[in-house]
C-alpha cells in the first residue's frame, strides 16, 4: 500500500507541469476555486443543523428534508446545466453559477424563518448545480491524458472546502449567529466569478451539439448515449456511493454530537478531517484511475471506505472515532473516478447534457438517504441508519467486483 501511494504520488508530480501547460492552470486554478466554494457551502449546513435546530425549533426529520430538498434541487439542476453548458458554453455557465450562488447565500444569510431558510437552500442547490456538470466536461475537453488528474485535483479543492468551510462557519455561529457564517461567503463568490470569467473560454468543446433543439430524436439520442458500454454499470455503482456519500455526510457531525456524546465545534473540526484527509485521498484516486483503470481503484476505495463505515456505530472514544474518520475519507476518491470514467465514456458532442441527466438521476436518488436518516433518527435509531449506509454501499462494492 506505501509502495502504490508512493508511485501514485511520483505520478502527481510528473502530471503537474503538463497540467500547467499552455495557460491551462489558471483554468484549473479558478474552477478548482469555485469548487471549494461550490461544494463546500452545501457541507456547511450539516455543521450549522444544530444551530438551525436551536433557532428555528426544528426536528432531526425537518433537518433531514432540508438536506435532501438541498440535494435534490442540486441533483435537478445539473440537467440544464449539462444542457446550457453545451449550447450556450461552459465558460459562460461556470461564471453564471458562481455569480447566482453568491446571490442565493445572501438570501441564506437573511432567512428569518424556515419557509425563507428552505427556499433559499433551495436556490442555492440550484444555482450549484450548474457548475457540476460543466467542470468535467471542461477539463475532457483541454487536457487529452491528465483529466482524470485535474478532476482528482479539483475535487482535492472541493475537499480543501470541505474541511475548512464547515469548521470556520462553526466558529463564527457559536461566536455570533449561524446567519453571519453565510454572510462570510457572499464576496468570496463574486470574487471567484470574475476570475472564472478571466481564465476559462466561453466554451472549451465543440461547437456543434447534440442539444441544439428539442425533440424526441434528440432524446433519444441522449438514451443512447448514456446507455452504451460500461456507462450503466458505472452509474450503478454511482448511485450507491451517492446515496452513501450523502446521507453519511449529511449528518455525521450531527451523529457524532448526538450518538457519540461529541460537542457540536468538536464534531464539526472531525467532519473537517474527514475531507482534509481526502485532500490526500482525491489526487491519488485520479492518478490511479489514470494509470491502474476504474475497477481496481474502484475495488480498493469502496473495500476500504465501505469496511470502516461498518465499523464506526461500534467504536468508542476520541481516538477511535478520529481513526475511522480517517479511514473513512478514502470514500472521497470514488467520484473521481466513477464520473470520470463516465465524462470520457459519453459521445463528445453530448457530454454535458449526458452527464447532467445522469447526475440527475444518481444524485436525487442519494439525496433519499437525508430524509430516511432524519426520520431514522428522530425514532432514536441514527445507528441502523448508518448501517443501511454501510449495507447500500457495499451493494456498490459488489458490483464493482462482478459486473465492472
Amino acid at each position: 500500500m506505501l509502495t502504490f501511494a508512493k508511485r501514485s504520488l511520483e505520478g502527481i508530480r510528473q502530471a503537474s507541469a503538463e497540467l500547467w501547460r499552455d495557460g491551462r492552470g489558471w483554468i484549473l486554478l479558478s474552477i478548482s476555486a469555485g469548487w471549494f466554494l461550490s461544494i463546500g457551502v452545501r457541507l456547511v449546513y450539516p455543521a450549522l443543523a444544530p444551530f438551525f435546530r436551536d433557532d428555528l425549533g426544528i426536528g432531526l426529520g425537518t433537518t433531514g428534508l432540508l438536506l435532501m430538498l438541498l440535494w435534490v434541487a442540486y441533483a435537478v439542476g445539473h440537467i440544464p446545466g449539462g444542457v446550457l453548458g453545451d449550447r450556450v458554453g461552459e465558460g459562460r455557465i461556470l461564471v453564471i453559477s458562481t455569480v447566482l450562488a453568491g446571490l442565493t447565500v445572501l438570501g441564506v444569510a437573511l432567512s428569518v424563518n424556515v419557509w425563507m431558510l428552505f427556499l433559499a437552500t433551495i436556490t442555492f442547490g440550484f444555482a450549484t448545480a450548474l457548475f457540476g456538470p460543466t467542470r468535467f466536461t471542461v477539463f475532457t475537453d483541454i487536457y487529452d491524458e491528465r483529466a482524470g488528474s485535474a478532476i482528482g485535483i479539483t475535487m482535492a479543492a472541493g475537499s480543501a472546502g470541505n474541511a475548512i468551510l464547515p469548521v470556520v462557519s462553526t466558529v463564527i455561529a457559536a461566536a455570533i449567529a449561524w446567519r453571519y457564517s453565510f454572510g462570510a461567503l457572499v464576496a468570496p463568490f463574486f470574487v471567484v466569478a470574475v476570475a472564472l470569467w478571466l481564465s476559462v473560454p466561453p466554451r472549451t468543446s465543440e461547437t456543434v451539439s447534440a442539444v441544439e433543439e428539442l425533440s424526441w430524436r434528440t432524446l433519444k439520442r441522449i438514451r443512447t448515449g448514456i446507455s452504451s458500454g460500461t456507462i450503466p454499470t458505472v452509474v450503478a455503482i454511482q448511485v450507491s456511493f451517492s446515496f452513501m456519500f450523502q446521507g453519511f455526510s449529511g449528518f455525521y457531525p450531527l451523529y457524532l454530537n448526538e450518538v457519540k456524546g461529541l460537542s457540536p465545534e468538536l464534531a464539526s473540526t472531525l467532519f473537517g478531517l474527514f475531507f482534509a484527509a481526502s485532500f490526500i485521498v482525491q489526487p491519488i484516486a485520479g492518478s490511479s484511475r489514470d494509470r491502474y483503470g476504474t475497477r481496481l481503484s474502484l475495488i480498493g476505495i469502496l473495500g476500504v471506505s465501505v469496511t470502516a463505515l461498518w465499523v464506526l456505530p461500534f467504536v468508542s472514544g476520541l481516538v477511535s472515532i478520529v481513526a475511522v474518520t480517517i479511514v473513512l475519507s478514502v470514500l472521497n476518491g470514488c467520484a473521481v473516478v466513477t464520473q470520470t470514467h463516465i465524462a470520457e465514456s459519453l459521445p463528445d458532442d453530448m457530454k454535458g447534457t449526458g452527464l447532467g441527466t445522469l447526475k440527475a438521476g444518481w444524485m436525487t436518488l442519494g439525496a433519499t438517504s437525508a430524509a430516511i436518516i432524519g426520520i431514522l433518527g428522530d425514532f432514536g435509531h441514527l445507528d441502523g441508519g448508518f448501517l443501511v449506509l454501510a449495507a447500500i454501499g457495499t451493494v456498490g462494492l459488489l458490483l464493482t467486483v462482478f459486473k465492472l
